[in-house]
């Protein structure tokens, strides 16, 4: 078995036991909160994931990249000013959060402390990204499934033990749940680094090369800043989201309240079941790019194809099953959070932006080891404008409301999916169904 399907396996049976963990999770959040604390904790989330997308500056993909393509000689200088430039941007980044952060509006509504823990966490996941970038460039997914699964174990039993015993109110119950999830990314910094710490020093006894400050800074950044501004983006857009629709469903004559509670059955019930699956798309990005960046570094592009097809195929294998449980079993799923007829009608309509998520992964993952960075960050703002205006436009109609807004979802996930595959074709020089071209450039090269 080779180590391109033995990652993908690895990862997805560890990564299937972390979705099994959330799903608890979510189902303990949902419980514990109720349909309008959700609604506030979902809403919170992304301008937290924004902070952490922004303080990780996308490491563990140029890290895993660079890892990949170059000869293992280079990789302890490489690490060292990788080290470096890492101390540097937290300094900076922990500062300008400190100062920012009490001034963001987003966050007035909540806990005052929850500042503090999204400022506590940008050190933690920067320094995270060094060994995480490190083990899926050496194409180690036993350390990186294991440190998936170890955060969501130890977030489950943070929030079982806090909600047995105690009873809160909402505002103390969503701190408290962001405080577990900090917590648990703490925990996959001291998983992470002991073993690549071990590692290391294990290889620092072989010979290495010296490589100038300069040239690793141009090879990391260069993937660096359009991957994370890429991320940024879409942090960015997922932060905006839940102010959109909400404001989109008061617009279309539904009360402040009612909006929270249906963004928070949209979000915290619908999204959580139909990602759920998504953890094999996960693994297949984590895997690919590596194995893409060595292929095309390489010019093995017959390689590249035959990547793309193992991913498309493992996706379909999947995700026709997944979309068609999710659709006859709604309710029944559903009423594992909520007792809500809307919640059920949700993910049934969301059916086509689970399925196309679940390609939109790898191929996103194929074209950064090609390089197509900044293609991918294009097809995401095109795709994000035009959902958010099919949204704003569809969903403040009062006879559409939310099925508006998801519409308009499946539609700006359906354009990233097309608009990302046509990209890989026409680079490839092969045709939609992966087949040569006569005359291609690509295909002659080889």
């Amino acid at each position: 078995m080779n180590r391109f399907v033995k990652g993908i396996i690895l990862l997805s049976v560890a990564a299937f036991f972390a979705e099994c963990l959330e799903f608890v999770i979510n189902m303990i959040l949902a419980r514990e909160l109720g349909e309008h604390g959700m609604g506030l904790y979902m809403s919170v989330l992304p301008s937290i994931f924004l902070v952490v997308v922004i303080a990780s500056l996308e490491l563990p993909v140029s890290i895993s990249k660079f890892i990949a393509e170059s000869n293992p000689k280079l990789h302890e200088s490489m690490l060292k000013h990788a080290f470096r430039m890492t101390a540097l941007c937290t300094a900076f980044s922990t500062a300008a959060a400190a100062v920012i952060l009490p001034f963001i509006p987003i966050f007035d509504s909540y806990h005052p402390f929850i500042r503090g823990l999204v400022i506590g966490m940008i050190p933690t996941v920067a320094f995270t990204s060094i060994a995480r970038g490190y083990f899926m460039g050496v194409q180690q997914m036993g350390k990186i499934a294991t440190a998936n699964a170890l955060k969501k174990i130890f977030q489950l039993i943070g929030l079982f033990l806090f909600f047995q015993w105690y009873s809160f109110e909402i505002d103390t119950s969503v701190l408290i749940s962001v405080f577990v999830l900090v917590a648990s990314e703490v925990v996959v910094f001291v998983y992470l680094y002991s073993q690549f710490i071990l590692v290391r020093r294990a290889a620092a006894k072989g010979q290495h090369v010296h490589l100038r400050r300069s040239d690793v800074l141009k090879r990391l950044l260069t993937v660096s800043i359009p991957t994370t501004g890429m991320r940024v983006f879409h942090a960015v857009t997922n932060a905006v989201e839940p102010f959109l629709v909400k404001g989109t469903l008061i617009a279309a004559g539904v009360s402040k309240t009612g909006a929270v509670d249906q963004f928070g059955m949209l979000s915290g019930v619908a999204m959580s079941i139909g990602f759920f699956p998504a953890f094999i798309a996960h693994s297949l990005m984590v895997v690919m790019i590596p194995s893409i960046s060595e292929s095309y570094a390489y010019r093995q592009y017959d390689r590249v194809i035959k990547r793309i097809k193992q991913a498309i195929f493992i996706t379909l294998l999947y995700g026709i099953p997944s979309v068609m449980v999710m659709y006859h079993f709604a309710e029944p799923l559903t009423h594992l959070f909520f007792d809500s007829v809307k919640a059920a009608f949700y993910l049934k309509l969301l059916w086509p932006y689970f399925l196309f998520h679940f390609f939109v992964m790898p191929f996103q993952a194929c074209l950064i080891g090609m390089g197509l960075v900044k293609d991918a960050f294009y097809h995401n703002v095109w795709a994000s404008a035009i959902s958010f205006l099919m949204m704003y436009i569809l969903g403040s109609m009062e006879e559409l409301q939310m099925t508006g807004v998801i519409l308009a979802m499946n539609t700006g996930m359906l354009l990233l999916t097309a608009l990302h595959y046509v990209t890989i074709c026409k680079e490839l020089g092969v045709t939609l169904m992966l087949t040569n071209k006569t005359g291609s450039p690509r295909i002659e090269s080889r």
